[in-house]
């Protein structure tokens, strides 16, 4: 972390003006707790990635670990510094009490848009992709977080197809058993483990699972089960077998195969009991017709 980010981070705690500290250029996204702005920041002369969390939704959400003194979005985000992850710049309060965090702006697309496009160069860069997205979890579960929404969404690829981010700590916590108690049932259904979705004990597997069906769609440009529903429900299939992604892509590597449906099993105890142990096996075969 260089000095002008701890620089910023440190004074993040002064109330900021967002009408006089930025110029909104465009709403980037909009999410189902926050609006996320592309702005200039007059401040720096720098565009930037502003993001505004909706009180009400993050009040709301918060309550559930009011006792255990989780750490905000701002205090997660901000404490990786890793090439595959979005650099968290400041975070703090406005003058109208709404959390913001302020971060680099990412001028790429969506990893779920480009799942739908499948272009070529996104082909050819693709298991270069899916190894840094498991160097990206790995950093999140090494320093001690559950990121708890990895999906296609939260993953950015640079328009050269070469790079990728993660982004959005809004629904992460803590890797640590007051925070796994059963109960706790956020996350993107699609992507959603069936510990989750039944209300069961977790842990960082959870995040295991979603990275293995974010890189089955990577692949067959579809989900491992058949999905008519995208709410809650969907999730309820995801402890029953999955589509062999073979059908999809019978020219696929065996290893990169039995890897992705080694971490979309039901059973926790089946998964991989670690990314380091997935990101290894993606780069022994990076450079690889994968």
């Amino acid at each position: 972390m260089n000095w002008w980010k701890n620089f910023s981070i440190f004074w993040g705690g002064r109330r900021v003006n967002i009408d006089d500290r930025f110029e909104l250029i465009r709403e980037a996204a909009a999410g189902t707790m926050s609006r996320f702005y592309m702005a200039r920041d007059r401040k720096s002369d720098h565009i930037v990635g502003l993001k505004l969390l909706d009180p009400e939704k993050t009040k709301k959400f918060e309550s559930r670990f009011s006792r255990l003194k989780k750490p905000s979005e701002g205090e997660i985000a901000s404490t990786f510094s890793h090439p595959c992850i979005v650099d968290m710049l400041e975070y703090g309060k406005t003058t109208t009490s709404m959390s913001y965090l302020l971060m680099e702006y990412l001028n790429g697309q969506g990893m779920n848009t480009l799942i739908h496009a499948q272009d070529s160069l996104f082909d050819h860069h693709r298991h270069q992709l899916l190894r840094q997205m498991a160097s990206a979890l790995t950093a999140v579960h090494a320093a001690g977080y559950i990121h708890r929404d990895f999906c296609p969404r939260n993953l950015i690829v640079a328009k050269d197809r070469t790079k990728i981010k993660l982004i959005d700590f809004g629904l992460s916590i803590p890797h640590r058993p007051e925070f796994c108690r059963p109960g706790n049932r956020t996350g993107t259904p699609l992507y959603m483990s069936p510990e989750i979705v039944r209300r069961k004990s977790t842990d960082h597997r959870v995040d295991i699972f979603s990275f293995g069906v974010s890189a089955y769609e990577m692949y067959a440009g579809s989900l491992p089960w058949p999905a008519s529903v995208v709410t809650g429900r969907a999730a309820m299939e995801h402890d029953k077998p999955s589509i062999p992604i073979e059908n999809h892509c019978p020219n696929l590597d065996q290893r990169l195969a039995q890897i992705i449906h080694h971490c979309i099993a039901a059973n926790p105890g089946d998964r991989p009991q670690s990314m380091q142990e997935v990101e290894t096996v993606l780069t022994q075969m990076e450079g690889k017709d994968a």
